[in-house]
């Protein structure tokens, strides 16, 4: 899917958005300098154009019990399409798997995890993670703090850049 064009509006609407989610339309088009209704068809077309992704809240993992987080690098000892379909289905159904991104270079996933502690953390390594046909080689490095947290998608600048 390629990029759309986006103008100083769309950009000012999609960085108000990441900032507060919840604002209502009025709110976010007087934030905007827009109309509400000429707010809400940008907000419409932008969803429409599958700009906007979706929405949802963003949850504490500590407040849900989940103290420790780890990044695991995964290698894979086959790469064909089934081991890798495979592996892709058993990942999607794991729920310490908060993420999952395909790599190049010597490990083949990177996959970012949220579980209650190092028990937990070991039993999801051992009776699900190694114990899966197909993977080679995992790496895991655990989480002291987050410097930065994901607060929504880089935008570009207008006129370029």
């Amino acid at each position: 899917m390629s990029a759309i064009e986006l103008d100083r509006t769309d950009l000012l609407i999609l960085a108000e958005l990441q900032r507060s989610g919840r604002q209502s339309n009025a709110e976010l088009a007087e934030r905007v300098h827009l109309s509400p209704s000429a707010c809400l068809r940008r907000v419409q077309r932008l969803e429409r154009e599958a700009v906007i992704a979706g929405y949802r809240a963003e949850v504490d993992p500590e407040r849900l019990g989940l103290g420790l987080q780890a990044f695991v690098r995964v290698q894979l000892s086959d790469h064909g399409s089934e081991a890798i379909e495979a592996f892709s289905r058993f990942v999607n159904g794991w729920d310490e798997v908060i993420a999952c991104h395909a790599l190049t270079g010597d490990m083949d996933y990177l996959l970012h995890i949220a579980v209650r502690d190092l028990d937990h953390f070991s039993r999801f390594l051992l009776d699900r993670l190694l114990n899966q046909s197909g993977v080679a080689d995992v790496n895991s490095s655990f989480v002291l703090r987050t410097v930065k947290a994901f607060r929504g998608m880089p935008l570009p600048r207008q006129g370029g850049g």
